[in-house]
């Protein structure tokens, strides 16, 4: 099960039901590499979604579904909407819904296992004011959080902003997405190459 943002979404009302981007990729993945695990893959990103959000949707979106596995990617709405003004999605608060998740969902499914995965953004613009560079200078708070939260639950962690950064100090930012949010095929395939790391480790 992967929920999320339009990171996950990523075009599956046009491409159903798993989108165009990583969660696709990491399906047929699967099944290029690992045939005889029997998978079942579902996509229940929405775009713009904040954690608050995927608290309102998850019983019917995700646990009614009964995953062994959740992926959660979700946090850049939230941290877009923290520098717009609306003090309620700060990091702190980013942290303590995500963590109600995290504990509400263990109550119902006894055995469901968790990847956390981080906001990132896909940039190099540090001048000073501009909109990118706040995002930037922000973003370490919400990873911060998933991190610690991934080490409360003793559950998987993928800092994909680490990843996105070590790539565009080799390649051109834009080389893995046409703006720093929204990934391209080769941004998606960065994703997916990470998820089916971490699940065959």
């Amino acid at each position: 099960m992967f929920a999320g943002d339009s990171i996950t979404d990523s075009g599956k009302t046009n491409n159903a039901p798993l989108g165009y981007g990583y969660v696709n990729l990491f399906y047929n993945l699967m099944l290029a590499k690992h045939p005889e695990t029997k998978i079942t893959v579902i996509n229940s990103g929405i775009s713009g979604n904040t954690v608050i959000d995927l608290i309102d949707r998850w019983d019917d979106d995700v646990l009614s579904y009964k995953p062994n596995w959740i992926s959660i990617l979700i946090g850049i709405n939230d941290l877009h909407k923290f520098l717009g003004g609306l003090t309620t999605f700060n990091p702190e608060n980013y942290y303590e819904n995500l963590r109600r998740l995290l504990t509400y969902t263990r109550k119902v499914l006894d055995n469901v296992n968790f990847i956390l995965m981080t906001p990132f953004y896909i940039s190099r613009n540090k001048l000073e004011g501009r909109f990118r560079a706040k995002v930037l200078e922000l973003l370490p708070q919400y990873i911060e959080k998933v991190r610690l939260l991934s080490n409360e639950f003793s559950v998987a962690y993928i800092d994909l902003h680490d990843t996105f950064k070590k790539l565009v100090n080799i390649r051109e930012p834009n080389v893995y997405a046409p703006e720093p949010v929204h990934p391209n095929f080769t941004g998606h395939m960065v994703i997916a190459l990470k998820l089916l790391e971490v699940l065959e480790i």
